[in-house]
């Protein structure tokens, strides 16, 4: 390996990180990563004497990502159903490429902080995470997004009020988390509907991200009773299906599990939100699109549709 593709294997981890914090999508991360990657092979060729590689790559790769963000949101309009990102598996449990590698794991990360990042603009996105994330200083973000200084502090001003007044005031430890988690699943695979109640925050959110491709909630449910009866509703239509199994892992920083075909194949990835002991959100993610970087896909449809 030369030097040069050393450089640009210890850069993809950077870019990849921000790309997808920018985008909540892997395909879409990796595609402005290959770009960015290829910018800076491309402006060594030309004879730049790069002084920072890191702050090149991150620089071309934010501003690949706003320029993606604003078209992705066009797209995003006309998706169908709820719009989720697209999981990682962040506790080395995925297949050996999943691109958890290459970002690391904060709060950042987790799909309810991505969820809540689509409500602002690109680069007020941009401005928070390089800033409050990656640490680079005002000076250094304002360089990277090509804005002034003043500009940039007012940006991430806004941004910071906007994800604070959102953000769970508690989060807990991961060992609470791990046993909450335990006998949420034990209680909604028993179809225990008051033991699942009981660890529901009572304003709990469903997500359901089928895209189209497979049945899925069309808006998000609200509310410890209808979520609780929808758990126990979709599990005891899996309980039809022994051959389906469910494996915890850990999805974006966060407790979840993948649900598996009898051939390992991949039908649905969850992931919860645990704050002040009690799970506040659930997100379904089943649209096979999202699953595909994570390893071979099953037909959950053909196979929801056997059970009628």
């Amino acid at each position: 390996m030369t030097s040069r593709d050393e450089l640009l294997d210890e850069l993809r981890p950077t870019s990849f990180a921000i790309a997808y914090r920018m985008l909540g999508s892997v395909s879409e991360a990796e595609d402005v990563v290959q770009e960015a990657l290829l910018r800076v092979h491309q402006s060594l060729d030309g004879g730049e004497v790069i002084a920072s590689p890191r702050a090149f790559v991150a620089t071309v790769t934010t501003r690949l990502a706003i320029n993606e963000l604003r078209s992705a949101r066009v797209r995003r309009e006309r998706y169908v159903g709820e719009w989720l990102p697209e999981p990682i598996i962040t506790d080395g449990s995925g297949a050996a490429d999943d691109p958890a590698r290459h970002a690391e794991t904060a709060d950042s990360l987790s799909l309810a902080m991505l969820v809540l990042l689509e409500s602002l603009s690109p680069e007020q996105r941009a401005v928070l995470l390089l800033h409050d994330v990656f640490g680079y200083s005002y000076p250094e973000t304002a360089d990277i997004v090509g804005k002034s200084e003043g500009n940039v502090r007012q940006l991430a001003t806004r941004a910071r009020q906007h994800v604070k007044t959102r953000r769970p005031r508690f989060r807990t430890t991961r060992e609470q988390q791990r046993e909450l988690v335990q006998r949420f699943f034990a209680a909604a695979q028993q179809g225990d509907l008051a033991g699942l109640e009981a660890l529901l925050a009572h304003d709990v959110q469903l997500t359901g991200d089928g895209g189209g491709k497979v049945p899925a909630l069309a808006r998000s449910l609200r509310g410890r009773s209808r979520v609780a009866r929808t758990l126990t509703n979709w599990l005891r239509l899996l309980s039809r299906f022994p051959q389906v199994s469910v494996r915890p892992v850990e999805v974006n920083g966060d407790p979840g599990a993948l649900f598996l075909d009898d051939q390992e194949r991949l039908l649905a990835v969850w992931a919860l939100d645990v704050a002040d002991g009690q799970v506040t959100g659930i997100r379904s993610i089943v649209n096979p699109d999202k699953l595909a970087h994570l390893g071979p896909v099953g037909d959950a449809t053909a196979m929801l549709r056997s059970a009628r």
